[in-house]
């Protein structure tokens, strides 16, 4: 299955529409996270721990919608 969002792909045709599927997921931060992100905010820089929470909540969500649109 191909998933895109846009409504057409260059080089492959529609063959149908499915409608809209969405993906939500809700991540929980914790203490220690939350207070090395606070030091990277005073010194500067990337927080590491929540770019690789959000990743997570960004590939949940993306497996979400894949299985949505299986059922679909």
């Amino acid at each position: 299955m191909l998933i895109s969002t846009t409504s057409t792909l260059e080089g492959y045709p529609v063959q149908r529409y499915i409608g809209v599927v969405t993906g939500e997921v809700i991540m929980g931060a914790n203490v220690v996270r939350d207070f090395l992100a606070s030091i990277t905010d005073i010194v500067g820089g990337r927080s590491g721990a929540y770019e690789n929470k959000l990743q997570e909540a960004r590939d949940a969500a993306i497996a979400e919608m894949k299985q949505q649109a299986d059922h679909m």
